[in-house]
């Protein structure tokens, strides 16, 4: 596109283009944006999942329970979980949900015989265990049970994370690192508690390191049945958060509304009503010669005669072209050699005319407008055929020198 081209796209167009560029970038950001958050949600949600074949999923351990002869049933239903967990002894497997309030996590767990918490946080350690914690981790390194409970003498060295803290809850605990335990075991004459941190333990991704499939049989496999539970949405019992028309004081809301109705009446006051177009006539009109004017004295006074002198010349060259009915898209030195033909001078004179010569001086810049003006009229004499008068007596025809020069 060439810059005359350029030049004549309306302004308006120019401000759709720039705004339409700006939506769409917008809109891409926010896909982009649902696609992440939404890969972030089904990661976090396939986390322990015993029906996720995924590396943070646990279906590779359900596999092995059953292989082993454990009944396992996958409940994501509150009610269903507690018929089953009633229905025979039944171990428990689940992880801390902040979806359940401690009503219904207490009656869950007095429901089951065996309870494996797998990902446990500090309010479902205080209710498994009365005066245990939750406390920091363990570092990345392979640690030895050092304890009598025989599901982890059995299953070896494991990678704890997540340290619990017995306190006095009189829980033993087992991998010991810091001042916590990878795992409590609270033993009873027939049910057996248990917690550890199972997202770096028991996962598909993981189940296969160290002694994590051992410690993980040892501890759910003990009874022939299993109910492993993922709270649903629908099985929240804890109350839902007070709206903001709750929590904002009785007079915000008057307030609004007389803030509102006095808005409304300023712009009702204040506003123009709208009526039908007119033509509006302009207090001045400014005639083409006064700008150009105008424009004479800017670069007089700046002394700018370099600008002066190009400004002469595109209105010359523009003019000439027309003339010779040359393309718009003709060149300067195009159209200075087809002017210098009909006005019979040499291409050089010309070119230096139209093109090369640059005004050091107000009295170049005359010298060089007189010359412009004469080339014209010598041009236009030679259009209509009469006999042009050299603007320039010193520039000769000189056929073998314009030979040489084209």
């Amino acid at each position: 596109m060439t810059p005359d081209a350029v030049g004549t796209v309306p302004a308006s167009r120019r401000r759709a283009v720039v705004w339409i560029s700006i939506v769409a970038f917008v809109i891409l950001v926010g896909i982009a944006g649902a696609l992440l958050s939404g890969i972030g949600t089904w990661t976090e949600r396939d986390r322990l999942d015993p029906e996720s074949v995924g590396p943070g999923g646990t279906a590779a351990l359900v596999a092995i329970l059953r292989e082993q002869g454990v009944a396992v049933a996958v409940t994501r239903d509150r009610d269903e979980t507690l018929r089953l967990l009633g229905a025979a002894p039944t171990t428990l497997v689940m992880a801390d949900s902040p979806i359940l309030g401690d009503d219904a996590l207490r009656e869950i767990f007095e429901s089951a015989t065996d309870i494996v918490l797998v990902d446990p946080r500090a309010r479902g350690v205080e209710l498994l265990f009365p005066g245990a914690t939750a406390g920091g981790f363990a570092p990345a390194e392979t640690v030895a049970p050092e304890c009598d409970a025989a599901a982890a003498r059995r299953a070896g060295s494991v990678m704890p994370g997540r340290l619990l803290v017995p306190g006095t809850s009189g829980a033993a605990g087992c991998y010991p690192a810091g001042d916590g335990f990878g795992l409590l075991i609270g033993a009873g004459a027939d049910r057996r508690v248990s917690a550890f941190d199972g997202r770096g333990l028991i996962t598909n991704n993981d189940l296969a390191s160290n002694g994590n499939a051992a410690l993980a049989l040892n501890l759910m496999g003990r009874l022939p049945n299993l109910v492993w539970y993922v709270p649903a949405l629908t099985d929240s019992d804890v109350a839902t958060e007070p709206t903001l028309g709750e929590l904002t004081p009785g007079w915000v809301t008057p307030a609004i509304v007389l803030l509102g109705a006095s808005a409304v009446a300023a712009a009702l006051w204040r506003g123009r009503r709208f009526g039908p177009l007119v033509v509006e006539r302009l207090p001045v009109t400014a005639r083409a010669t006064e700008t150009m004017e105008g424009r004479g004295r800017l670069y007089e006074h700046g002394g700018d005669t370099v600008h002066a002198a190009d400004a002469l010349r595109l209105g010359t060259l523009e003019r000439l072209r027309r003339a010779l009915a040359l393309q718009p898209a003709a060149g300067a030195t195009q159209i200075a050699d087809a002017s210098a033909d009909l006005a019979r001078i040499s291409h050089r004179a010309a070119r230096r005319l139209l093109i090369e010569d640059e005004p050091h001086g107000e009295r170049e810049l005359l010298a060089l407008s007189d010359g412009l003006r004469t080339l014209e009229a010598a041009v236009a004499r030679g259009i209509r055929g009469e006999n042009p008068t050299r603007p320039d007596d010193t520039e000769r025809d000189d056929p073998e020198r314009d030979d040489a020069e084209r």
